[in-house]
């Protein structure tokens, strides 16, 4: 017969020993290094303001099976979901980066047929880190990082920790670009982060050149992107990109919505939405016409402004120093030189 523990009749001395006997055991059965994800749907509180509860769930209910594609054809466990945000863990880091590229290029596919206020976008952030997990639960310091660095991602954008990034292959590190040092709430210390792009830098630029300006613009990763004259606040919350030049006078041949970059499976695709001359690759558009834009493709726009459409490190093995230089969350970068590879 067994006797039953009573702890009330330890002493201190034994009770010490006994924590330190546990903790060893903890770690030792359940302490784990692993990648985990989150992702969370943006302005999921306004969307069902403006279009119901029903048009919101089934918002919802798209990102969950879009996520039930992608993460354990990767290896990978949804281990919670909780309203518009999920948490994945994967073995691996490399399976990580994989599961959440495939599930923005999912969105990016539904998106196509949706219209831009019904679209779904995601933040995603990604781990490395130590967790505890009996294989169901998982949870740990590294938990709460991973998801404060999910919330600080910008719409459609995938963001990692310096962690992650040194636990993946150069396959994947040359498509990182750095971000800096930056606070996430919650957490003492200021983590070093850099965005993941997931589009592929083959069909899909991730910048422009300003060549009039030398401005470089990263390109948000929306799935609908507008480009417009950017001298007033309405005109900053009617584009994504917003277009300016040294010369006002010229700036004002812009027009105020001018074009807008449309994603699909091959890339992208630009529409005329002015009658002012816009020029693909030296061809003049006429309004609501399409055209295919791919990295090397320039605009011509009023016949003052030039763009050039550019992946840098395509084919280019540049390295930088290994700590990562502080380049800023804006997509205007001003700058005119092209971010080199990260390795």
């Amino acid at each position: 017969m067994t006797t039953a523990f009573d702890p009330g009749t330890l002493t201190m001395t034994e009770i010490i020993r006994l924590q330190t006997v546990l903790s060893q055991e903890l770690t030792r059965r359940f302490e784990r290094s692993a990648a985990l994800a989150f992702t969370d749907i943006v302005d999921s509180t306004g969307y069902f303001t403006q279009f119901g509860d029903e048009a919101g769930r089934r918002l919802q209910q798209l990102h969950l099976d879009l996520l039930e594609q992608s993460v354990p054809a990767h290896d990978g466990r949804i281990v919670d979901t909780a309203g518009d945000g999920a948490f994945a863990s994967f073995a691996s880091a490399p399976a990580a980066a994989s599961a959440m590229m495939a599930l923005q290029n999912l969105v990016s596919s539904q998106n196509v047929s949706r219209p831009r206020p019904h679209q779904l976008r995601l933040r995603i952030g990604m781990h490395w880190g130590h967790v505890l997990t009996d294989g169901v639960q998982v949870t740990g310091d590294a938990v709460n990082l991973c998801a404060r660095l999910a919330a600080s991602s910008q719409p459609s954008q995938i963001r990692l920790s310096r962690d992650l990034f040194q636990e993946l292959g150069p396959d994947r590190r040359h498509l990182c670009r750095p971000l800096g040092n930056l606070p996430l709430r919650g957490i003492a210390r200021s983590v070093e982060i850099l965005e993941l792009q997931w589009r592929d830098a083959s069909r899909f630029p991730s910048q422009v050149l300003v060549r009039e300006s030398g401005e470089c613009i990263f390109l948000p990763a929306h799935d609908t992107v507008c480009f417009g004259r950017g001298e007033t606040q309405l005109n900053a919350t009617a584009n994504d990109v917003l277009l300016a030049l040294p010369d006002p006078v010229a700036c004002r041949q812009i027009s105020r919505r001018h074009f807008e970059l449309r994603s699909r499976p091959e890339g992208y695709v630009l529409k005329a939405l002015s009658n002012q001359l816009t020029e693909v690759d030296g061809v003049a558009m006429h309004r609501d016409q399409e055209l295919p834009i791919r990295p090397g493709s320039t605009v011509r726009l009023a016949h003052v402004m030039n763009l050039e459409f550019v992946s840098p490190g395509l084919g280019n093995d540049v390295a930088i120093d290994e700590t990562l230089s502080n380049t800023g969350s804006g997509f205007r970068a001003g700058m005119a030189q092209p971010l080199p590879v990260i390795k």
